[in-house]
């Protein structure tokens, strides 16, 4: 069953979105090599904390599989669900960064892949795809189209540049539960699927690798890698669907004005222009 959002549920989950922004470019600020992912980790838990906030993903229960940490940190190979540890950065990874915070009874979730000083250029161009391919889909995301729209999008754009996009890991709707329905693949045919409405709020969220599109779940039961082992990358932002055009609550604002944003943001309109998109802080 899906919920359509009021404004006051909205007002409550741009709060959340600022937050996961916020801790996100708080994190960014430690991206470097040498610091471990369990570092990271502990930033990002005492920042939301300090906020008066709860980390959504501590504690989340899959079956018997509860998640021990408050970040989901997945470096080259792994896809996403990363569970912090001792691993330290090095130079050239690739690193995903998940961030989910509870607040006032709501959820707020969001996506970055950093580059940990300077990177192979094909994880370059692969990062520039995605989140290319975020906008995308995002831009889909409109009163009227369908769920299928924003995945071909996303899978149109990924496969047309020779990447891999993830089908076994979907986005989701967001709110009072921070996995709602409807579920928003990041493959499928336009015109297909559930039909978007004035009020749904979304996780739209491409996990595209620089292979295969396969993966395989590791021995702790919660990390994605890639079956082939090359490196993948994720972007995600929540989004309002409106009527013409969609409101994206999270901002990766606070994330590029810490690291050297490479890739810039741009959203299509529904109409076919493109322009250039800010999100609101």
């Amino acid at each position: 069953m899906i919920h359509i959002k009021t404004e006051k549920e909205i007002d409550i989950l741009r709060q959340c979105a600022e937050l996961v922004g916020r801790t996100l470019g708080e994190v960014a600020r430690y991206i470097r090599p040498g610091v471990t992912t369990a570092e990271l980790d502990a930033i990002a838990e005492d920042f939301i904390r300090t906020q008066g906030a709860e980390p959504a993903f501590k504690g989340y229960r899959v079956g018997r599989l509860v998640y021990p940490a408050t970040l989901c940190v997945s470096v080259n190979d792994q896809v996403v669900h990363g569970i912090p540890g001792d691993y330290k950065l090095k130079e050239g990874d690739l690193v995903s960064v998940d961030c989910g915070v509870r607040y006032r009874g709501f959820y707020g979730d969001s996506a970055y892949t950093f580059g940990v000083g300077e990177l192979d250029p094909e994880n370059v161009r692969l990062c520039r795809v995605t989140y290319e391919a975020l906008d995308k889909g995002i831009a889909q995301a409109v009163a009227g189209k369908r769920i299928g729209d924003i995945s071909h999008a996303i899978q149109r754009h990924c496969e047309a540049a020779g990447y891999g996009v993830v089908r076994a890991l979907v986005g989701h709707g967001i709110g009072r539960r921070l996995h709602e329905e409807p579920q928003v693949p990041n493959v499928g045919r336009p015109g297909t699927g559930r039909r978007l409405r004035v009020g749904m709020t979304l996780c739209v969220e491409p996990m595209v690798n620089r292979g295969t599109y396969e993966v395989r779940v590791g021995d702790d039961g919660w990390t994605v890698y890639t079956a082939d082992g090359l490196p993948s990358a994720h972007y995600e932002h929540m989004v309002v669907v409106r009527a013409g055009r969609p409101e994206v609550l999270t901002t990766f604002a606070y994330i590029e004005e810490v690291v050297e944003a490479p890739y810039k943001q741009t959203i299509a309109s529904p109409h076919g222009e493109t322009e250039t998109h800010y999100t609101g802080r």
